[in-house]
């Protein structure tokens, strides 16, 4: 079984920060891809940033520039710094990663966590 835990969110006032953490666990073989996603109320989830095995980086329009994605691959944990929070970044954060397990190391599936609340008051 995998499991992929958030943790960061919460509340915080315009302007203000926040990290978001994702660990990973279980029984992992290798992880490829992890991101972060959002879904704000009443719409689809959309992506905000992802990041490779190797760091590379990518972000959504929107978010370049005031959000930043990294990871610990010796931690399986993959992080969002969130920057110059505006109330349009209210909503639940997911991580996902696309991962390869041990009993099966040649299939490669993503996994969701729950979601961490992020809102942002004015």
């Amino acid at each position: 079984q995998v499991q992929l835990v958030e943790s960061g969110g919460g509340l915080v006032q315009a302007g203000g920060s926040l990290r978001l953490s994702c660990v990973a666990s279980g029984n992992i073989f290798r992880i490829n891809d992890m991101g972060w996603y959002r879904q704000a109320p009443g719409k689809q989830r959309e992506l905000v940033a992802s990041i490779t095995s190797g760091g590379s980086t990518n972000y959504a329009e929107a978010w370049k520039g005031r959000f930043t994605i990294s990871r610990d691959n010796a931690k399986n944990t993959v992080y969002l710094q969130m920057d110059s929070l505006k109330p349009e970044d209210t909503a639940v954060y997911y991580c996902n990663a696309n991962l390869q397990l041990w009993s099966s190391s040649w299939l490669k599936k993503v996994y969701w966590g729950q979601g961490t609340q992020v809102t942002v008051s004015i």
